[in-house]
């Protein structure tokens, strides 16, 4: 299988996401790059949101494109492929989650601000990495309550509407709303006053990682059987 030798070139095309998945099930399969270079980020976020592990959610990464390779006929357009896409891997990281049995869904009626928030940290290393801005962010954010963070990273960490993120989670927009709302006064009150952090600095996937991802699925499709 052949691969551009300059990564960012994949991501200057303007091919949109339909063509290149035409042209992917047409053979060319080193396109595939292009939709992991354009979406590694959101789908990184929104898997750590869940398993609040780097690891994992490289692991759930990976597996999230295995899987949409091989399934990549049964996209009928009907909705984005952005979509599609994170949803495959919010469901990975999920099914990653309850494998372990230690992910509890967000209870809409009774969830409070107070009991989203996590403890205090009070460990010496945990103290003095909570002195790094970005550090604290993303631990205030693993703090929220699991149901309410995906939200929070999807929408504001993400930046996807509050229409795309129901589509993603599988929730309404009403639920969305509750979820993001409850979740920005709880770190508000816990952070942002304080630190003057912003989300979109939390949870970078950075070039050498994203690379990584890149390279080790396609090696997996690589084994696939020729399409057609």
């Amino acid at each position: 299988m052949e691969t551009s030798g300059d990564p960012a070139a994949f991501l200057e095309t303007d091919h949109s996401d339909e063509e290149v998945v035409r042209q992917v099930l047409a053979g060319n399969t080193a396109m595939y790059e292009l939709l992991m270079r354009r979406y590694n980020e959101r789908l990184y976020r929104a898997a750590r949101a869940i398993t609040k592990n780097a690891g994992e959610s490289e692991e759930v990464l990976q597996q999230a494109y295995v899987n949409a390779f091989a399934n990549l006929h049964q996209f009928s357009g009907q909705a984005r492929f952005a979509t599609w896409l994170t949803r495959i891997a919010i469901n990975e990281a999920l099914a990653c989650i309850r494998r372990r049995v230690r992910y509890e869904p967000f209870d809409d009626r009774t969830s409070s601000v107070e009991t989203m928030m996590p403890r205090s940290p009070s460990d010496p290393e945990r103290q003095a990495y909570s002195g790094e801005l970005r550090d604290l962010l993303e631990w205030a954010i693993d703090g929220l309550a699991d149901g309410s963070r995906e939200v929070f990273v999807l929408r504001d960490v993400e930046g996807l509407s509050t229409a795309e993120t129901a589509e993603c989670l599988g929730v309404s927009d009403d639920v969305v709303k509750t979820r993001l709302s409850r979740a920005r006064a709880a770190l508000r009150r816990a952070l942002y006053d304080r630190t003057g952090a912003t989300a979109p600095d939390a949870f970078r996937f950075h070039r050498p990682r994203c690379d990584r991802v890149v390279s080790q699925v396609l090696a997996r499709i690589g084994a696939f059987p020729a399409s057609g």
